[in-house]
């Protein structure tokens, strides 16, 4: 469900990590990038936007579109939006490289 609403809003290299053996914070980190403030803003009000239509609550959220980097955290799914600088300077992907890629859009 957030990939979709991230896909939705035109987000860029959406990747979702399955990190439930590598972490016990969360199940899966949702990753993208957003062009510039504005978009990053739009993605991560469409997320909140559609998890809660399927009664999903935001447990914590922060960031701001201005600092290039807003997170969104749903228990089970945490959402990274970045801009594409700020995405690359904290390489998640890079720092959870053991954490399988899921291709299933259904999943998250």
């Amino acid at each position: 469900m957030a990939r979709k609403a991230l896909e939705d809003k035109k987000a860029e290299q959406v990747v979702v990590l399955d990190v439930r053996k590598v972490s016990t914070v969360t199940d899966y980190f949702v990753i993208c990038t957003g062009n510039n403030g504005p978009h990053i803003r739009a993605m991560g009000e469409e997320v909140g936007y559609q998890l809660k239509q399927q009664g999903i609550s935001c447990f914590h959220k922060a960031g701001t579109a201005e600092s290039e980097w807003v997170v969104v955290d749903y228990i089970d799914v945490v959402v990274h939006i970045f801009s594409a600088q700020t995405r690359e300077y904290y390489a998640l992907e890079e720092l959870w490289k053991d954490a399988p890629l899921v291709e299933d859009a259904a999943t998250t």
